[in-house]
């Protein structure tokens, strides 16, 4: 059946049967969509259950999208993922640095991982404002060093790293970090699961959001 679809419509398929197979679900109607994305990507409903957003994440990461705030990811297939006309319609862009051959060379001369100097080297860019993990635990704890010693404080984080060495752990420390930094968004999961196209989705899901409108969203946080 599926051949003689539209993409589109093979799209507005895939988000019935994910509507019906979820049933109700506590996701606020700015959150859901985000959700409803990490499970189309994946095939993964998991994610239902495993996803946090802190308060007024998708509001306020809409908001920098529309302020043009640039993205910063850890990998290149999250950036490939990221659709580039949806961000040239707010204006923003998106750059990574992991495979910079200056990142590479300083990593390895100071003994860390080139996600590491990565994301050390993006944050010294004020430009960047949206901070997008989709593979390295690494990635994500120099992120929160940098928010607890030198003050960065990131408009929004799309945290979903993957794998069985410090993925689970880093998440951890983002929602503990959270309660020391309540002023800066997140949206993340829990666990092992995550990976450059499902946050690459979860942006993906923002801009389009960005490009319909949404309603600022007052209430606490959703630990999923």
């Amino acid at each position: 059946m599926s051949a003689h679809l539209s993409p589109e419509e093979i799209e507005a398929e895939s988000f019935r049967i994910i509507e019906a197979e979820v049933g109700p679900h506590p996701w606020s109607p700015e959150e859901w969509p985000v959700v409803r994305r990490a499970v189309h990507t994946s095939a993964d409903f998991d994610y239902v259950r495993s996803m946090v957003f802190s308060a007024d994440a998708v509001a306020r990461g809409v908001a920098a999208l529309r302020k043009g705030r640039a993205l910063v990811t850890d990998t290149n297939m999250a950036l490939a993922g990221i659709n580039k006309l949806r961000l040239e319609g707010v204006g923003s862009s998106v750059s990574c640095l992991v495979a910079d051959p200056v990142v590479a060379k300083t990593a390895q001369k100071l003994g860390v991982t080139r996600s590491t100097l990565a994301m050390r080297t993006a944050a010294a860019n004020r430009d960047n404002g949206i901070f997008v993990i989709g593979n390295a635990p690494t990635a994500l704890f120099e992120l929160l060093r940098l928010v607890r010693e030198e003050g960065l404080r990131p408009e929004l984080i799309v945290a979903l790293p993957v794998g069985f060495v410090g993925a689970a752990e880093s998440k951890e420390a983002l929602l503990t970090m959270a309660g020391e930094y309540p002023e800066i968004p997140f949206i993340t999961n829990r666990g092992r699961k995550g990976g450059s196209n499902v946050a690459a989705a979860v942006v993906n899901a923002l801009l389009i959001l960005a490009a319909e409108g949404v309603a600022p969203c007052t209430r606490a946080p959703q630990l999923g």
